[in-house]
């Protein structure tokens, strides 16, 4: 069994990424190259497998040596992504190291990932790894929310971890490119980075349920508030009124 799921899951990033297409929006890594910076993504713990889909082959990503964190490092060198192992929830040498690991792969002119809330959270809430990062490989940040056309919400997890649907679409929403300014903290441009992630996943969601849902797929409402009828959110008078927080925690699902 220790051999066979993390094989399972590895095959399933293989499906997902050679099943899923990708779309991008607003993307800038193109002028960062040609302007000479390398980049370092921003992704929220719970859209780590639509990130990981999307983001570009050799990409270095933080993974925890934990039973789990085995199961996605098979997944993420099956796709052609190069783990790097520990987590800040391995303790602070562990956490280190791998940050450490991280920089190195960096300077070699890859890019990389962290989830800035994982490994256990609190949701949206951005740690400094990211920070020194960006800081020590002199590199942008780049904010990042991804969203599948059609995906599994496990609202239950402390993320709301999102699964992607095998051939759904998967659209990457990018902020500006951060640096961090020469009068600027490192706590602050953390918090800075955190402030922008959290606004754009608000305004991605808002925006994909308002005007994007793909045609074909169905917006329902998974569990209902009294007084409140069970008709699709699409077909509802008033697109504008609705609870983000609790829709996201898993009130609505796209499928």
């Amino acid at each position: 069994m220790k051999t066979i799921v993390p094989r399972l899951a590895a095959f399933l990033l293989v499906i997902l990424r050679c099943t899923c297409r990708r779309r991008v929006h607003n993307d800038p890594r193109p002028e960062l190259e040609r302007q000479g910076f390398n980049h370092a993504f921003a992704a929220l713990h719970a859209h780590q497998l639509a990130a990981s889909i999307s983001a570009e082959r050799e990409t270095g990503a933080m993974v925890s040596r934990s039973v789990d964190g085995e199961i996605i490092a098979r997944g993420l060198a099956r796709i052609g992504h190069v783990p790097v192992r520990g987590s800040s929830g391995t303790g602070r040498k562990g956490g280190a190291r791998a940050l450490q690991g991280l920089i190195e792969h960096m300077q070699t002119g890859r890019p990389a990932i962290i989830t800035v809330d994982g490994p256990r959270g609190p949701r949206g809430h951005a740690h400094k790894g990211i920070g020194l990062l960006a800081s020590k490989a002199e590199s942008a940040v780049l904010v990042v929310v991804t969203i599948p056309s059609r995906r599994w919400i496990l609202s239950k997890t402390w993320d709301r971890l999102q699964i992607p649907f095998p051939f759904s679409t998967i659209d990457a929403y990018f902020a500006e490119p951060m640096f961090q300014g020469s009068d600027e903290s490192l706590e602050q441009f953390v918090q800075r980075i955190e402030i922008t992630l959290n606004e754009l996943e608000a305004s991605t969601i808002r925006t994909k349920l308002q005007w994007h849902t793909p045609k074909g797929s169905i917006l329902w409402r998974k569990k209902c508030r009294p007084n409140q009828c069970q008709k699709p959110f699409a077909r509802q008078p008033d697109h504008n009124q609705f609870d983000l927080e609790w829709m996201d925690r898993g009130g609505w699902c796209i499928g």
